[in-house]
């Protein structure tokens, strides 16, 4: 208590964790709200061996999941779970407790762990151990007993109960001196033995020829995936016949990889073909394979990628066909946004969000999109969006949170700052162009150049200083001002979080899609967008050339020699 009296002389609400304890008070009623912020991320400094990661995490979040329901489930004198279970990495035990304050409802317990797990970086979950705390709940897992194990609840799974022992038969009885029954014994005996060991060698036989026909088709090179190519690939004259040779009335836009033309195949398939720029220094392997990969995603919200055609020096990528084009056509289109109330936006807003977690957390890949705008972001026939151009996208491995590049690609304003001045990318620089794409939807106005009667600055530093004098209705559209539901404003609320400079800051989807479907989550307070700072800077900020400019290096070269701000170790 000195500490916080200490620490907090006048200050009328405050919030101390200590290792076995929590004290909190507040001149506010504190009973029944869910709080995650302000909150405090620690993790172990021994990390997991790369190779393994994947399974110590798997291991983990069943665990994790399973403490959880644990925990929420309690009554309102305690909401608490501990367990440990084996992992299959080093032999090593791990040991996992979620809490949350007792007066919270099943529900926002739960809610408020599924925050807290959320919020943690994925690159802190490589490491032997880590803790969150927030006002509401905790979660802490370690390689270390560090709590006391009479309070476990959960027990690891218990081991298969062993087949009971099949009783031992009685043995014959046989009247002295009959020797059809004692033939007869001997016969049921040698009959049952031979059995048992014809059986036996057929079972045998049946198991070596599987693992056999295994490791044989485990040696054919890629059969499966050359199947897979095949059938993805067109010909080069389908396509061509298809777009009545790429003719300027079926060009639908032109891009900075090449240009997108309209086609219909003979069996009256609408498609969208993309010309891709010939300048690509990528090998007709590498393309194969990267079309194969991306073909194989596989969700509601992002545009499917049909095929390719790939002759001579033509790389051709066949998409499905949207038939209400792109956001950008609608949202920047004072006519054409009409057709869009706010219930059509929140929807393509939620759209987004689904789509953007299944290519950062759901798909068998981990992708970094790189370029997310309201031009690649097309809209069906029903006005559901689909995330589109994956042209400069980039594949993680599972356990891969970060990368580097001396190539900086997309679109200046919806690139996050650590990516346009260190060429740092990772999901959170996604996150930032969706805060952005957010806010956009919202004012229906570009980010670069928001314009209020005479007023004229860049959208974010015009939200920030309009959500901290309290008139965040100010950059919402026109159109929409009319009975302007808190929806709306908590979307703002959103998204400032996005856009946070520190990109620890910034939301993961997981948490985003969370806050956009449960309005009992709290948000905790933005801080400072990126580049408000420097807002007033005009063209000093530098742009994406000026940083490819300044690298003496080929364009095409990635570097791994830093590496993006994680949470303080312990």
């Amino acid at each position: 208590m000195h500490v916080v009296r200490e620490a907090c002389p006048n200050q009328k609400e405050a919030v101390q964790w200590a290792d076995k304890c929590m004290l909190r008070y507040s001149n506010r009623s504190l009973f029944g709200l869910m709080e995650t912020s302000p909150n405090r991320i620690l993790y172990q400094t021994a990390n997991v061996p790369s190779d393994s990661v994947v399974a110590y995490f798997d291991v983990l979040m069943n665990l994790t999941n399973n403490l959880k329901s644990r925990a929420a489930a309690g009554g309102s004198l305690r909401k608490f779970s501990a367990a440990r279970v084996q992992s299959p990495i080093l032999f090593k035990t791990i040991y996992g407790l979620v809490m949350c304050t007792p007066d919270l409802s099943q529900n926002d317990c739960i809610n408020c762990l599924d925050y807290v797990v959320g919020t943690f970086p994925g690159s802190s979950f490589r490491t032997f151990g880590g803790v969150i705390l927030a006002p509401s709940c905790k979660f802490r897992y370690e390689d270390y007993l560090f709590y006391n194990s009479t309070a476990e609840e959960v027990s690891p799974p218990s081991p298969l109960p062993k087949p009971p022992t099949a009783s031992p038969p009685p043995p014959l009885m046989l009247q002295p001196g009959t020797k059809n029954n004692t033939s007869s014994a001997r016969t049921i005996v040698i009959i049952v033995v031979a059995s048992t060991a014809f059986v036996g060698l057929i079972i045998s036989i049946v198991i070596i020829m599987f693992f056999v026909q295994v490791n044989h088709r485990s040696n054919e090179p890629d059969a499966e995936e050359t199947v897979s190519v095949e059938s993805l690939q067109y010909s080069y004259e389908t396509i061509k016949l298809a777009t009545d040779n790429f003719s300027e009335e079926n060009k639908l836009g032109q891009g900075g990889f090449g240009a997108v033309y309209k086609g219909r195949l003979s069996n009256g398939q609408d498609i969208a073909v993309k010309k891709l720029s010939r300048r690509s220094s990528q090998g007709d392997l590498e393309f194969k394979n990267e079309v194969t990969l991306v073909a194989k995603l596989q969700h509601r919200n992002l545009v499917r990628l049909l095929g390719f055609s790939l002759e001579g020096n033509e790389r051709l990528l066949v998409y499905e066909c949207m038939q209400n084009g792109s956001l950008d056509s609608f949202i920047f289109d004072s006519s054409k946004r009409k057709n869009l109330d706010w219930d059509r936006r929140y929807k393509i807003i939620g759209g987004m969000a689904r789509g953007l977690l299944y290519l950062h957390e759901d798909s068998r890949l981990r992708i970094i999109h790189r370029d997310l705008k309201a031009s690649n972001i097309l809209l069906d026939e029903n006005m559901h969006p689909k995330i589109a151009d994956f042209g400069t996208a980039r594949l993680f491995v599972v356990d891969q949170t970060q990368d580097n590049t001396r190539q900086i690609v997309g679109t200046y304003g919806y690139m996050a700052p650590e990516y346009i001045m260190h060429g740092q990318f990772s999901i959170k620089s996604d996150i930032f162009s969706f805060g952005v794409l957010l806010l956009e939807i919202i004012s229906g106005q570009k980010i670069n150049c928001f314009r209020e009667g005479e007023h004229t600055e860049d959208l974010l530093s015009y939200t920030w200083r309009e959500w901290r004098e309290g008139n965040a209705t100010n950059i919402v559209d026109p159109l929409m001002r009319i009975g302007i539901r808190s929806e709306i404003i908590r979307c703002i609320h959103i998204g400032l979080l996005c856009v946070q400079d520190n990109l620890v800051d910034r939301p993961t989807m997981n948490a985003i899609v969370l806050m956009l479907n449960s309005n009992s989550v709290s948000l905790p307070l933005p801080s400072k967008p990126a580049f408000f700072m420097h807002s007033s800077m005009g063209s000093s900020m530098p742009s994406p050339s000026d940083f490819n400019s300044r690298m003496n290096q080929p364009k095409n070269e990635s570097v791994n020699e830093a590496s993006i701000t994680e949470p303080s170790p312990r």
